[in-house]
């Protein structure tokens, strides 16, 4: 049976979730992609004001297609976790507490997310147009110029997703390989 979760996710629940969990999201999450994570890293750097709160925050690395009419957005499936591992550990030490996307991610950011208490959420890739229906309303919040990945504020009800690593660095990519291959013994 999946979890439900309401967004915001606070450090405290994102504690509670284990790796292999099945869970189903709903509240405000927010998009970016390598560009917008370099973006917010440099007004890190620079100690400036981000343009939304990343405490408690969920983003999903995604670059949605444009809308359908009558649609809050186009597809939107995860994209490769990885390219945003030079920048996450920055964002989880500011409060971010959830990532989705898809992929194995970098030791450093294992390692930050067991610190400050984090998850990797996993959501299924090529399943874009059927994640997008859980996607209730989008808007762009900054970063216009760079289209698809552009940071948007999304409302999400239900979001189907997996935690692929959790806070204590249980990592469902290991593992389950692992337990697969206890049973072909």
């Amino acid at each position: 049976m999946a979890k439900k979760i309401n967004v915001p996710l606070s450090r405290e629940e994102a504690r509670k979730l284990k790796s292999g969990d099945n869970c189903l999201i709903t509240g405000t999450i927010y998009t970016a992609r390598d560009a917008a994570h370099k973006r917010l890293c440099e007004l890190i750097r620079e100690g400036k004001e981000l343009p939304f709160d990343v405490k408690d925050s969920v983003i999903y690395y995604v670059g949605p297609t444009p809308a359908k009419p009558g649609s809050a957005i186009g597809s939107a499936g995860p994209t490769t976790a990885y390219r945003m591992d030079a920048y996450s550990p920055a964002l989880i030490e500011q409060g971010e507490t959830g990532m989705i996307g898809k992929g194995k991610r970098s030791p450093e950011v294992i390692e930050a997310m067991k610190k400050h208490g984090a998850v990797y959420f996993g959501a299924i890739g090529g399943c874009g147009a059927l994640l997008s229906k859980c996607i209730k309303s989008a808007e762009v919040i900054a970063y216009e110029d760079l289209g698809a990945e552009a940071i948007r504020k999304l409302y999400v009800e239900d979001l189907p997703v997996v935690v692929v690593i959790d806070s204590e660095g249980n990592n469902l990519y290991e593992d389950g390989r692992a337990s697969y291959l206890q049973t072909q013994k």
